[in-house]
């Protein structure tokens, strides 16, 4: 029994299938954990949607940034940017199976000792309140209220938390915060603009995780989004975004649940993105 969390597929199915054949993934006795970004710039999105959907309560998947923008232009919210690979699951037969099984999906997890999400956490979000605020988006997104969810999803502001922050708003911050966050300040202010490496932080900003005393630190916290990071490998953060899109590798960490024994592993992905 092993569980392994993979990094951004984005449409690479061919690569996540060499991905399971190198570590021979069995779906009756290992479980996946996907990052978030499991569509958008690669060539076979909806082959990974289905392949994910078909492996049951095997696969369990995070929403990213890119997962929630095929949400919205279902809803026909946004526009398709250029560089999108995203059509081939608008144009499927099964689109609004694949669609309610990827809302169905979440966007924080904790097992065996580690938090995952697509992006990463507010320094002021302990574990507990990670995976509460992350039910809160959840729990609208599985109703049938999720089309007005995705209507006020976009945006920027507000940028920093506050537990008196209610409606949209609360909801976008959260959202905000675990599918797209890179840099922010000491108190746990959002910055977007920039996609840079850690090293080139915008002035007043770091990178989430090196915020001091931020409430997870105690707590390995998996993420993907940010393949810039070079797969970053501490004690108490692991990257497993490896720009398996852009022509790099598609990554997974080992886990042995019993011992806590982990192993990186990693494919070689041939799609090239659409877009440089």
């Amino acid at each position: 029994m092993a569980m392994y969390l993979i990094g951004d597929v984005q449409g690479c199915d061919q690569a996540l299938q060499r991905l399971l054949d190198e570590v021979q993934f069995s779906p009756s006795r290992d479980t996946l954990y996907l990052l978030g970004d499991l569509v958008n710039r690669g060539p076979d999105n909806v082959g990974v949607l289905r392949r994910l959907q078909s492996l049951g309560h095997s696969a369990r998947c995070l929403l990213g940034n890119h997962d929630l923008h095929l949400l919205a232009l279902h809803l026909g919210q946004g526009r398709l940017k250029p560089g999108d690979t995203v059509s081939d699951i608008l144009q499927a037969p099964d689109r609004l199976q694949l669609i309610d099984w990827l809302r169905m999906q979440s966007l924080a997890m904790h097992e065996a000792g580690i938090l995952m999400v697509h992006a990463g956490v507010l320094p002021q979000w302990s574990v507990a309140q990670t995976l509460a605020l992350a039910k809160e988006v959840q729990t609208v997104l599985q109703s049938n209220d999720w089309t007005m969810f995705i209507t006020h999803m976009y945006g920027n502001q507000p940028d920093q938390w506050d537990e008196e922050l209610t409606g949209h708003e609360r909801l976008r911050v959260i959202v905000n915060a675990m599918t797209r966050l890179r840099f922010c300040t000491l108190h746990g202010q959002m910055e977007f603009a920039h996609h840079r490496d850690a090293s080139q932080a915008p002035t007043g900003f770091m990178p989430w995780f090196d915020v001091p005393n931020r409430l997870t630190h105690e707590t390995t916290v998996a993420f993907g989004h940010w393949s810039s990071l070079n797969a970053l490998n501490r004690s108490d953060v692991i990257e497993l975004d490896t720009g398996c899109v852009w022509g790099g590798c598609l990554s997974a960490l080992q886990v042995n649940p019993v011992t806590g024994e982990r192993q990186r592993v990693q494919v070689k992905c041939d799609a090239a993105a659409s877009i440089n």
